[in-house]
């Protein structure tokens, strides 16, 4: 048997979350003295309402070590050859995440029994690979073929998203492409592109949010119309339903995926993106060229 645990990043809805079987680790948000655990004991809207109010992003932290010990050890007590653990973490680049649960592992003397995966992305960038793993769990395939096939599969997520405010990023510190844009130019919307891990700024877009999600959208066509046909994330921070289903009628529109999730950003994602962000996640076929920030 392999388990899939996953960090709370990947914005997986509680639907696929239990249609996979998969375990989720949470991270930490801290609003000044106070601490919560991604998904379980605050909100994004309340994080909105906190963040405003007192003009700061509130700060985000890897698990801890106890937390990812408790919840591999459950599956450590059953035969060895049956109790393989597939964790997949945020970009390595963007939190600790992935090391936590190394170090865990450790702890646990499993590591031979873990494999823990920098999916060099994030939100449902790695919820793309979490889902893929699954299938092949499901059919199968042992922790080492899973692994391998996932890491080849990586540099293929295309992950992406428009927001509508640079304040977040630009106070959370997390895209520092944004800085030059921040102050002169508030008024913009930029893409922010996820490659090798990190996250950067591509194309700048104005005008009013519904208008500029759907020319994003449209921008996306030409990767889109080369995407695996299994299936797209269309996850957001808290947009309004007309925008979303704009979103999923255009991509209906296309005749290619045979599954469209829509999925609402957790607290670690929405706390530096901000209300209003989009994006459009989906896995690249293998025979296509890579794009990078620049398309």
């Amino acid at each position: 048997m392999i388990k899939i645990i996953a960090d709370s990043t990947c914005d997986l809805s509680q639907e696929l979350i239990q249609r996979y079987g998969i375990a989720i680790l949470p991270l930490y948000i801290h609003t000044g003295d106070q601490e919560y655990k991604d998904g379980e004991s605050i909100t994004p809207d309340q994080l909105y309402i906190w963040s405003d109010e007192h003009q700061q992003t509130p700060k985000t932290a890897a698990p801890s070590i106890e937390d990812a010990i408790h919840i591999m050890e459950p599956y450590t007590k059953g035969k060895p050859e049956e109790s393989d653990i597939l964790f997949f973490a945020i970009s390595e680049d963007m939190s600790a995440s992935a090391n936590v649960a190394r170090m865990a592992a450790e702890e646990l003397e499993w590591s031979e029994h873990v494999s823990v995966i920098d999916s060099q992305s994030l939100s449902t960038g790695i919820g793309l690979q979490i889902i893929h793993a699954a299938v092949l769990a499901e059919q199968g395939k042992t922790l080492s073929e899973i692994t391998q096939e996932i890491l080849a599969l990586r540099p293929r997520v295309r992950a992406s998203f428009v927001v509508d405010t640079l304040v977040y990023l630009h106070r959370g510190g997390r895209c520092s492409a944004t800085a030059a844009l921040f102050g002169t130019m508030l008024k913009l919307k930029p893409k922010i592109v996820v490659v090798d891990g990190k996250m950067d700024a591509a194309k700048k877009y104005r005008g009013k949010l519904n208008k500029v999600i759907i020319d994003y959208v449209k921008d996306l066509e030409p990767q889109l119309l080369h995407a695996c046909e299994d299936r797209v994330f269309i996850t957001h921070s808290g947009c309004d339903q007309e925008i979303i289903d704009t979103v999923k009628k255009y991509l209906e529109g296309l005749h290619i995926f045979r599954e469209i999730l829509i999925t609402r950003a957790g607290c670690v994602v929405s706390s530096h993106c901000g209300p209003g962000t989009l994006g459009v996640l989906f896995i690249e076929k293998e025979s296509e060229t890579h794009f990078t920030k620049k398309d």
